[in-house]
């Protein structure tokens, strides 16, 4: 495990953060949660009937010892929830309505945390984006100030971290989303111990280049330097220029990013997606995400094509997202 991980689980260690994770009849669920129970690093909190996970489990040969089991048809506080579905989904469905959606174990899972009787939650194992994501932007919703969730991966070698986004959800990106993108990806940096220094990146440096494109990423720069003075950021630039000290000391000298960026934010998913599978595959920088941010709850999608692995890290992700 990298040094990221490792630092991870120490930040999140001792502190009983409960995740939940609503496909406890998976594999690679059922073996990272018990991992995590094992090592105390959280609490895990399997969604699904008792009798079926614990059977599962023995199958698999992994204990649920430390992992608490939640089932919506027996779950003592269904009622509540139920309640609080509908307080929060105001006109749109009714205590049947609710009743009948809560379980679904990702609505039931993501309620959880919404009330408080979880921190977090991981989901995506065996389910779509769409089904995992939704709920989260039904229930716990985006932070105040920010209108859309976004994705982050964080690309590890050895002892570099850069963090890129969006390179997971908003396909068309204004200036309003990209300064909002930049803001979260500067907390999510911090939150991975890295100091953000924030590049708007475009084909275009600092005017190099005028098109709609270009003025929508530097009227996004200007928004936000307006949300966040304090934050090191400029842009827009060419990915060469926020990144190589002597590119950057010709085309943008007068910029306090000095080819020292950290953070990257890409002007469309195409962009964003396109890059960091280059730094994955011909850099061989480890893509950990994508990483959700914005919303006021830390809710976390995984690829189908996941590992055990991948539950555990994202897990780690998830519970420091939620402290």
């Amino acid at each position: 495990m990298s040094d990221l991980f490792t630092q991870l689980k120490e930040k999140v260690s001792g502190k009983d953060m409960k995740i939940v994770f609503p496909e406890g009849l998976d594999e690679r669920i059922l073996t990272a949660v018990s991992r995590l129970a094992s090592e105390k690093v959280l609490v895990p909190v399997v969604v699904g009937e008792k009798s079926a996970v614990e059977s599962k489990a023995k199958e698999i040969g992994v204990s649920l010892d430390g992992v608490e089991i939640y089932d919506a048809q027996s779950y003592p506080e269904f009622d509540q929830l139920v309640a609080s579905f509908v307080e929060r989904r105001k006109g749109k469905a009714t205590e049947e309505d609710a009743r009948k959606i809560l379980k679904d174990e990702n609505y039931f899972g993501t309620m959880l945390v919404y009330t408080g009787k979880a921190h977090g939650l991981v989901s995506g194992a065996a389910h779509s984006t769409a089904d995992t994501v939704r709920p989260a932007l039904q229930i716990i919703k985006t932070k105040q100030g920010v209108k859309k969730t976004s994705g982050v991966f964080i690309m590890v070698r050895e002892d570099e971290k850069y963090v890129f986004a969006d390179c997971a959800i908003n396909i068309a990106p204004d200036s309003q989303d990209l300064a909002e993108i930049a803001i979260e990806s500067a907390n999510t940096a911090d939150m991975f111990d890295i100091e953000p220094r924030v590049a708007m990146l475009s084909f275009s440096t600092k005017g190099s280049a005028k098109s709609p494109e270009t003025e929508k990423v530097a009227d996004a720069v200007k928004i936000a330097k307006e949300m966040n003075p304090t934050l090191v950021l400029d842009g827009e630039f060419q990915f060469d220029a926020a990144f190589v000290p002597s590119v950057a000391k010709k085309k943008a000298p007068d910029s306090v990013i000095k080819g020292d960026a950290n953070v990257f934010v890409f002007p469309s998913l195409e962009a964003g997606n396109i890059g960091y599978k280059i730094a994955q595959r011909l850099g061989n920088f480890e893509a950990v995400g994508p990483i959700l941010q914005g919303l006021n709850q830390p809710v976390n999608d995984l690829s189908r094509g996941c590992n055990d692995e991948d539950v555990y890290k994202l897990a780690l992700i998830t519970a420091a997202q939620a402290l």
